[in-house]
């Protein structure tokens, strides 16, 4: 394989952005509420006259501080039916107040039969409300211990363990109130709850929010900063691009990941949002090994082997904009619910794209459920149009995801996820190479053909016989899943290889080596 090349840093504001547009997606929340809400709170730090370093917590904290909300998606589906459907309850009335917890009872066992409603109502009653409270407490250490996995500062690791906190006492974990409270964490949790005010009501909305809550949620002198410069600290909010201005908002203490950190982030990140479900627990790094080994399998640069783990590692962080309502689900999925479904790879995709440096991984990840006859989603591309890489990280993601349990079937073993495999690779539906290395990199026993005669390659033979048979470049690119460029040049190195200069010179070598005829390729039309 070739040197790896050197890239250049990336920064951790990049990632963490990212991962705040998927938080979005499960909070119900259009996408950029996150990145609007960190806005807002490093405004009103600039209000208070917070130096560079308070800002510089500010920022990290706030994209971070719903991080851990999905951790316990499973349990939330299962009280409350659907996980985000609850969460994008939280900002709809005041916590603790009758019209809060009478959201939360008509959505306890929602989406089932009337007699499982009952019957989870009673349990909610017995033991549900605690097993809740504790969710939400442990969102903070989680969102905390991601903090810390990802190398970002004490005082921002503080703040994200107070971000649930209120200042009468009567958040969570309840260890703290007022002025006890980290600054950070009561000036996000204000910013979080005014975003939402103010994109529905504007800037008297939010001012009113913050004043009905004042002194019980949130801190009373925050309150009072921001409806004192409510124009300042609102101003403009919806003119300019939110990442952009995220990202250019950085403060100047800013995180720069080498290419090692960078993957040990992406790893910390894909392993808390594989927590949203039980059923795909340590999926996405699997995934990315096996899809590496894979690339090695077949000679891919060092470059290419760490593009396809990286790929591997943030390819199902579209998830997150899907309720466990559907992942969870024990019986078929309905036609609704299958286009949830065919949606997480895009938002995968749009989750990475405004990164320069993580848009490459979307581009590839958002291609990993098609499949080479146009029966794979989000768009239904056929051969060429996916790429070389995507079909690897298919074959990847496909191989894992039958060697692991789903709720509606155990875990297959390894013989029948290979056998698989390789059908969907006769019936065209995945390439054939893609799986061989797939298997290969899984232990699995691959048949390899020897070299072909005067040093062809088994690719090589492949498109020899086709050409033997009068298939063009373009009809040869085809059956064989590759762009006719490369068709092309590979008909040059059989000329060259075999001293020949044309389609009957290189028929007779065919015949005369026995490598005619050959099974398992179409006709000519």
């Amino acid at each position: 394989m070739g040197k790896s090349q050197e890239v250049a840093p990336v920064r951790l504001a990049e990632l963490v952005a990212s991962l705040s547009l998927g938080i979005d997606l499960g909070f119900g929340q259009p996408m950029e509420h996150v990145l609007r809400q960190c806005l807002i709170a490093l405004r009103l730090g600039e209000v208070l006259g917070l130096d560079e370093s308070e800002r510089a917590t500010i920022y990290y904290a706030a994209l971070l501080v719903n991080v851990g909300c999905h951790s316990d998606a499973y349990e939330q589906a299962k009280w409350f039916g659907d996980d985000i459907a609850l969460k994008a309850t939280k900002y709809g009335h005041e916590p603790f107040s009758v019209a809060d917890l009478l959201t939360m009872v008509r959505l306890i066992g929602s989406g089932n039969a009337p007699l499982h409603r009952l019957r989870t109502g009673i349990e909610f009653a017995i033991s549900g409300r605690r097993d809740v409270s504790d969710m939400i407490a442990r969102h903070a250490a989680l969102a905390r211990e991601l903090g810390a996995q990802l190398g970002l500062p004490e005082a921002v690791l503080d703040a994200l363990a107070g971000s649930y906190e209120r200042w009468d006492g009567r958040g969570w974990p309840g260890h703290q109130a007022g002025e006890a409270i980290p600054i950070a964490a009561r000036i996000i949790q204000l910013a979080e709850f005014v975003e939402v005010a103010h994109r529905m009501g504007g800037v008297d909305g939010a001012v009113a929010l913050a004043k009905r809550r004042r002194a019980t949620q949130f801190d009373p002198a925050l309150v009072d900063a921001l409806c004192l410069d409510a124009e300042k600290v609102f101003g403009h909010l919806d003119d300019a691009g939110s990442w952009d201005t995220v990202i250019d908002a950085e403060p100047s203490l800013a995180i720069k990941l080498s290419a090692a950190e960078c993957d040990e982030a992406l790893l910390a990140i894909s392993t808390f949002v594989d927590l949203k479900s039980p059923f795909t627990v340590g999926h996405s790094i699997a995934v990315a090994e096996l899809a590496a080994a894979a690339a090695k399998q077949i000679g891919l640069t060092d470059q290419e082997v760490q593009t396809l783990h990286r790929a591997g590692l943030v390819h199902d962080f579209g998830r997150l904009g899907v309720s466990n309502s559907i992942w969870d689900k024990r019986g078929p999925l309905g036609a609704g619910e299958w286009e949830r479904v065919r949606l997480h790879p895009y938002f995968t995709e749009r989750m990475l794209q405004q990164s320069p440096t993580l848009e490459p991984l979307g581009r590839l990840a958002v291609q990993h459920r098609e499949r080479l006859d146009g029966s794979g989603y989000p768009r239904g591309l056929r051969s060429n149009a996916i790429s070389r890489d995507a079909r690897i990280l298919g074959a990847a993601d496909a191989y894992q995801a039958m060697r692991e349990p789903r709720p509606y079937r155990p875990p297959r073993t390894a013989a029948d996820a290979a056998a698989e495999l390789r059908t969907d690779a006769r019936a065209g539906r995945l390439e054939s190479h893609a799986v061989e290395a797939v298997l290969a990199a899984a232990g699995h026993r691959v048949v390899r053909r020897r070299e072909g005669p005067a040093g062809l390659t088994t690719r090589e033979v492949d498109v020899l016989r086709l050409l033997a048979r009068g298939f063009s470049n373009k009809a040869i690119a085809v059956q064989l899943v590759i762009s006719s460029k490369t068709a092309g040049n590979h008909i040059e190195h059989i000329y060259t290889k075999i001293g020949v200069s044309n389609r009957a010179g290189a028929s007779l070598f065919a015949m005369r080596h026995e490598l005619l005829p050959e099974e398992g390729f179409s006709t000519l039309p």
